[in-house]
């Protein structure tokens, strides 16, 4: 049998070998780098943070076989083909201009090397070389090493930073141009296509780094980005993707439209939710805190009758009709005993049973809240019979009293022009006093509020508005200050009781605690009337809602939350009902007992809503006061003047009248209506301005009127002095007007976000 001849496979071909890095290689790589970096650094630094970090991470070469190769093709003449420390500062010099300006040594009109080329470089002539001279390059000229730029007209080379890609170019027939680069070589024989001749920034050679879609672990290899990564332009790595199957082969980014789809419809379904079942929300919400304020309340209500029995007890025992143990020496041991009196017998389980339930921090607030006011009603008497005195004392003594705010204004003028607003308005507004301003309209009441406020921006102010006797600006105590506008402020979409503690929220001491919060909203609540709506929505245009006198009430609310040392109302009793005026006035009257100073623009009030106020102001046409005292003087004063108010007649609606000339009178002399500015000044003793006092001749009687009015003012004088002595002393202690810290923007913006 004949053998059998088997043909075997031909053996693969073996790799070239690639001879190992010599050290000097790399030695004189990163010399070059550093005279690089230096020339970059001198000038280019000021655009460039951190110019040593940059260079270290883009030529910091993980695998330097390109080097070796290099060598390999320049027979072991790499290093003599490297750029000088000359030609690198021609090269950094030249960067942002053309490239014509390049001229050398080796490259100018006499002389002209092959290596002068784009993508060319020669080897340089003689061992040593001087670092300041472009050394001699004109033979053994090659196309660039893959891997390095040699810049047209130095005929050197210089290694690419990670993240270019710098093959040898290829020559397009068609177009004539080295691709990728995108340069035209001189024809001839001896000419072939080199590498990049050029590396800057991004824009004027996009073509050296690699391109998107690809990664370059080193500056002569391009591989894809794979499935499931994207790479961006000059990427030497690839960048993983959220979701893997948005990124397909060669992608440059991430889809994130599907991200973006995804989101909306989250977003959608939110929506809906929050716009059919917000409604829901509320009302459960509204539930639970109705539920909370009933236990609270019941409980309160359970302590204060304990607390009247134990007192009634007391009386019996002081009376020798009952033996009571000397154990029970508070309300609540009489309440908890079991031996004590009937109602704490029977109520002892419920006890017990209560005090576990008050582990519920909501109803815990609301109990304190409830007991607080309880405790503050029984310890109010009847404030129509307080003095200014009496006031000061039980602010003082009931809870802790805000700081005294004084306002004294002198000569106070507001002028737009040659026309005057104002004209020398002089008095003060007290602490713990309810002020009334009343005039015929455009006599300048809400001008008057705006200018004792310091909102005098476009006019011409004259005179002093002095804060508890020191001058100031009153926009520096802004946080004690209340405003109410005639306008409403309130948040339609939002529930009373939303309104008045978003308020609080906001504009409270910051260090004030939320159970603390809770008592002045109750007590807000309470003196305003607002209980039975404060879970009503306040209503917009569209949306029907509370009534016009509940939110003219709610609006005094906000600003009665802050707690503040100065109140200013313009027109708050306009549109609501007798009864809903006298419970407004009631309110403002109980604030100031705690010693806040409240000031009122009012229209047209009742006789017995005229009466609640303590102090009048009257002004006439051109800003200037008619009167400025206490309402149980202002009958006196007129009717010293001759002036007497009729039976069934209004006092301030008949002296607006006189005002304005409807009413006729006759008075005292030959003075007039017009002439009553004139005659308070007199009878107060203030300086006459000049264009008044031509009015002075027709005048009767003025020395016995200024008389008149100089005992009036000694016997009110012997009157006032305890409470003016006592505010006053209370006012110089007030040193801390500023001392309000509101809550900062992040604690705003929480509750903005929660509103």
């Amino acid at each position: 049998m004949p053998p059998v001849s088997v043909q075997l496979p031909p053996a693969p071909p073996l790799p070239l070998e690639v001879p190992p890095v010599d050290v000097d290689l790399v030695s004189s790589v990163k010399s070059l780098v550093a005279r690089l970096a230096d020339e970059v650094q001198a000038k280019y630094g000021f655009c460039m943070v951190n110019m040593e970090e940059d260079f270290k991470q883009a030529f910091s070469y993980s695998n330097t076989s390109f080097l070796s190769e290099c060598n390999a093709q320049t027979e072991g003449q790499m290093s003599t083909m490297l750029c000088e420390k000359a030609e690198i500062e021609i090269y950094v010099n030249s960067l942002g201009k053309s490239r014509s300006t390049r001229i050398s040594r080796n490259c100018n009109q006499s002389s002209w090397a092959l290596g002068c080329q784009p993508g060319w470089a020669c080897q340089r002539l003689g061992a040593d070389s001087t670092e300041n001279v472009v050394p001699s390059r004109a033979e053994k000229c090659r196309p660039c090493c893959a891997g390095f730029f040699c810049p047209r007209g130095l005929t050197c080379m210089i290694p690419c930073p990670l993240g270019a890609y710098c093959p040898l170019a290829t020559l397009n027939e068609t177009t004539g141009l080295c691709d990728p680069y995108s340069y035209q070589i001189t024809p001839g024989l001896n000419h072939r296509c080199g590498t990049a001749d050029s590396w800057a920034d991004v824009i004027t050679t996009n073509d050296v780094f690699c391109p998107p879609g690809h990664h370059c672990p080193t500056t002569t290899e391009k591989l894809n980005c794979t499935e499931g990564h994207y790479c961006r332009k000059g990427s030497t790595d690839e960048s993983k993707c959220v979701w893997k199957k948005t990124c397909k082969d060669n992608s440059t980014k991430e889809q994130t439209a599907l991200f973006g789809g995804i989101l909306i419809v989250i977003l959608s379904v939110v929506l809906l939710l929050v716009y059919n079942c917000s409604d829901q929300f509320i009302r459960i919400r509204a539930k639970m805190l109705a539920k909370s304020r009933k236990k609270a309340a019941k409980i309160a209500q359970e302590s204060a009758t304990a607390r009247e029995r134990w007192k009634s007890a007391k009386e019996l025992v002081r009376k020798h009709e009952l033996e009571m143990s000397e154990s029970f020496n508070t309300p609540e041991q009489f309440a908890a005993s079991s031996d004590g009196v009937r109602y704490a017998t029977k109520g002892n389980d419920k006890k017990s049973k209560n005090r576990k339930k008050l582990s519920n921090a909501r109803t815990e607030r609301f109990r304190r809240a409830y007991s607080q006011i309880d405790k503050e009603r029984a310890l109010q008497p009847d404030n129509d019979q307080l003095t200014l005195y009496g006031v000061v004392s039980l602010a003082a003594e009931n809870r802790q009293r805000r700081p005294m705010f004084e306002v004294v204004f002198k000569g106070l003028t507001l002028s737009i022009g040659k026309k005057k607003l104002l004209q020398c308005v002089t008095g003060k507004l007290s602490p713990g006093r309810v002020t009334a301003i009343m005039g015929p309209s455009g006599a300048g009441k809400t001008t008057f509020l705006n200018a004792v406020l310091g909102k005098t921006t476009g006019y011409r102010k004259d005179g002093l508005v002095l804060i508890n006797g020191k001058s100031g600006s009153m926009q520096s105590y802004k946080k004690i200050i209340g405003f109410v506008p005639q306008d409403d402020i309130v948040h339609g979409n939002l529930t009373v009781e939303e309104n008045l503690w978003f308020s609080a929220c906001c504009r409270s001491s910051k260090h004030m605690s939320k159970s603390d919060k809770i008592v002045v909203l109750e007590r807000v609540i309470g003196s305003l009337g607002l209980q039975e709506i404060r879970n009503s929505l306040v209503g917009t245009v569209e949306k029907r809602g509370i009534s016009g006198g509940q939110r003219k009430r709610v609006n005094v609310g906000i600003e009665m939350v802050m707690e503040p040392s100065l109140l200013i109302l313009d027109e708050p009793t306009t549109g609501l009902d007798s009864a809903s005026s006298q419970q407004l006035l009631r309110a403002l009257r109980h604030e100031a007992l705690q010693g806040v100073n409240v000031c009122a623009v009012i229209h047209q009030p009742s006789y017995t809503l005229f009466n609640m106020f303590d102090d009048f102001v009257l002004l006439a046409r051109g800003g200037l006061i008619a009167y400025h005292g206490p309402i149980s003087k202002v009958e006196t004063y007129f009717s010293g003047l001759g002036i007497k108010v009729p039976e069934r007649e209004n006092p301030p609606d008949y002296y607006i009248d006189i005002l304005e000339g409807i009413t006729k009178t006759k008075m005292r002399g030959q003075a007039t209506p017009k002439h009553l500015p004139l005659l308070w000044m007199l009878h107060n003793g203030y300086e006459v301005p000049e264009d008044m006092k031509k009015d002075l001749e027709d005048i009767n009687a003025v020395h016995e009127l200024y008389t008149v009015g100089s005992i009036s003012r000694e016997q009110s004088f012997a009157e006032q002095s305890e409470s003016t002595d006592s505010v006053g002393q209370n006012v110089r202690q007030s040193d801390n007007l500023l001392g309000r810290q509101t809550p900062g923007v992040l604690a705003q913006y929480k509750y903005y976000l929660g509103r």
